[in-house]
């Protein structure tokens, strides 16, 4: 009987403890609740936050860039090295006063150029992409070398303006005398609205794809008409030799 008393304790102190750890659970599972709430709550606003940005965008006429399985690019007149029959075109969109493609021109493509180009391996394509905001007379130099370009001079002004320290608008004149461009004839293509056009048109369509810096490649394979390549890689900045010939040799082997 003096043991009842005790009992009757620790079965009521069982209990109470019992209740104090659901109501615990309780307390952490309402908590649980309510953060998942707060969740669901940020993920809508965000989604709309989302939803406001890609409208913003698409006013401004800039829409978003589809996953590169699904870009292709137009590649006829356009200023091309290498076979043009060649497995793979790789596309350079460039900036004459970017410091980045000035040092791929420097370090790396004089290597794709021997091991790739020249072998026949890939069809080397450049279009332009001059930043404006960055590089003042970049749209211009673009123009100086499309204009060479008429003169069958685009690939000696093209190395010309990328080797330069600063390629500025007083030197384009001196790149034409070296290479022997008739000045008068060049001179009037710098001020004609034609070449500034296909700049324009190389802006547009690089910006459709997702160009936003330069340098940026685009690895791929011509349409049967040769017209177009569908895009296998994207890569973006100055790739070095190693960078490139990995991506190079992997889907070589794999046409193979």
């Amino acid at each position: 009987m003096r043991l009842m008393p005790l009992m009757i304790f620790a079965l009521v102190g069982g209990l109470l403890m019992s209740q104090v750890g659901f109501a615990h659970e309780m307390g952490e599972a309402n908590n649980l609740h309510q953060e998942l709430e707060k969740l669901r709550e940020q993920q809508g606003v965000l989604q709309q936050e989302l939803q406001g940005i890609k409208t913003l965008l698409k006013e401004r006429g800039i829409e978003a860039v589809p996953p590169h399985e699904n870009l292709h690019l137009g590649i006829t007149q356009e200023p091309f090295k290498g076979d043009p029959e060649a497995a793979l075109t790789l596309i350079e969109f460039t900036d004459y006063q970017c410091p980045f493609c000035r040092k791929y021109a420097k370090q790396t493509l004089p290597d794709v150029e021997r091991d790739y180009i020249e072998t026949g391996k890939i069809k080397y394509v450049v279009r332009d992409f001059p930043l404006q905001s960055l590089h003042r007379d970049a749209f211009q130099a673009a123009v100086a070398a499309d204009c060479a370009g008429e003169q069958g001079q685009y690939w000696e002004m093209h190395d010309r303006l990328l080797s330069s320290s600063s390629s500025s608008y007083g030197e384009w004149g001196q790149h034409a005398e070296a290479i022997g461009l008739d000045e008068t004839q060049f001179q009037n293509c710098l001020k004609s609205d034609q070449p500034g056009q296909g700049v324009r048109k190389d802006l547009a369509e690089g910006r459709k794809v997702g160009v936003r810096g330069t340098p940026t490649f685009f690895l791929g394979v011509s349409d049967k008409n040769n017209q177009n390549i569908k895009v296998l890689k994207v890569m973006r900045g100055a790739q070095s030799y190693s960078q490139m010939k990995h991506s190079l040799d992997k889907f070589l082997a794999e046409k193979k």
